[in-house]
């Protein structure tokens, strides 16, 4: 009676889980936001822990306080960051959208017949004109009257869901940063009887994983944004260019491995056009060749130093597992599952550690943690 008991609790356990990860899809919007709030509650702890001990003669913040504190300092960073970076975007774009597309193709042109003619093949003339006549009926046709209605439409929308998010976003959290165990305490709730102490056990180390993965990945972010900037900076290129392109780089990184190649390859692109008007062998050429060694040094510095302290000391993994785990998100999910496999794959292991410890591929994948 008793094992046929545990049969059917067993099957109804399932059961929840599988109407749990439906309800989690269905309402993927709120996930999201929740999931948001989580790693801005991450991030912002230690802060409003430093708040709270804060004291002056007999007041003090209270948690109340130092959440709303660490919540404004976030958005103030958030929309200072947007702020200093819309303006130098824009000025970018003006610049590109005034260089002549003939004139890359005049600069293109000549290295251009000199690979065609060194692999023994003539030169096609007429592709040029074909990728002109393509790009500028695409223009044209992008300028019509009915897609400029839906340009504004999806603006409009864009617009004011990225208005409801931070409203949610900022309402979760500053709950969660008030109350720290909130959501601790709602997936116990939800957790069945028996497994609350391994739940509990659980969550603590993926608390302490992420964070440090998460304010890892900021610093590193940063860093390397500074770096490029300053690499670049040396090597001629225009500050507000450099930048720029520090900034790309910077985010670009956060996807694993292709990220830097994304991040230098708009860099390049950038240093290209913008010294369009100047003598492509002794002045463009030489520059493009100091902004690769930048790109490249960055990108050692980074491998040696700033990824093995993140990837492998933060979530504890050996940087050949973070690699196949990445490259299987990728597949999977693109992008988005690159930026998401480290941290969906620390909850899994503390989660498997946990619960399947006696597996021998288990024990392996997390005698570390």
């Amino acid at each position: 009676m008793i094992e046929l008991g545990n049969k059917y609790r067993g099957w109804l356990i399932s059961l929840g889980a599988i109407c749990v990860l439906f309800l989690m899809w269905y309402f993927r919007g709120l996930v999201s936001y929740i999931a948001v709030s989580v790693i801005i509650s991450l991030i912002g702890r230690p802060l409003v822990r430093g708040l709270c001990r804060l004291r002056v003669k007999n007041f003090s913040l209270g948690q109340g306080g130092s959440a709303f504190i660490t919540l404004l300092s976030f958005w103030v960073v958030v929309v200072g960051a947007v702020r200093f970076f819309i303006p130098l975007l824009i000025s970018e774009f003006e610049e590109l959208s005034s260089v002549n597309p003939d004139s890359v193709f005049a600069i293109v042109d000549e290295p251009l017949v000199r690979f065609m003619s060194f692999i023994g093949h003539e030169p096609v003339d007429s592709g040029k004109q074909l990728f002109m006549e393509v790009f500028q009926n695409q223009f044209k046709d992008g300028l019509g009257i009915e897609h400029v209605s839906n340009l504004l439409g999806t603006v409009a929308g864009a617009f004011g869901s990225l208005l409801l998010g931070a409203f949610s976003v900022s309402f979760i959290s500053f709950f969660f940063l008030k109350e720290e165990t909130l959501f601790k305490d709602v997936i116990l709730i939800l957790t069945p009887t028996g497994w609350e102490e391994r739940v509990a056990r659980m969550m603590h180390s993926i608390h302490l994983l992420l964070r440090r993965y998460f304010l890892g990945l900021i610093a590193e972010v940063v860093l390397v944004g500074l770096f490029v900037t300053i690499g670049l900076t040396i090597t001629g290129l225009g500050f507000s260019h450099a930048v720029v392109i520090g900034i790309f780089c910077g985010l670009f990184n956060v996807i694993p491995y292709l990220g830097p190649w994304m991040g230098a390859a708009v860099g390049l692109l950038i240093g290209l056009t913008v010294n369009i008007h100047a003598d492509f062998s002794s002045h463009t050429l030489p520059l493009l060749g100091l902004m690769v060694l930048v790109f490249a040094s960055v990108q050692i510095i980074d491998n040696i130093l700033f990824q093995p302290l993140i990837y492998s000391s933060s979530v504890k993994a050996h940087p050949l597992e973070i690699f196949l785990v990445i490259m299987a998100a990728g597949g999977f999910a693109g992008i988005v599952g690159m930026i998401l496999a480290i941290p969906v794959y620390t909850i899994l292991r503390v989660a498997a550690k946990e619960f399947f410890n006696e597996m021998k591929l288990v024990k392996k994948l997390t005698k570390s943690l």
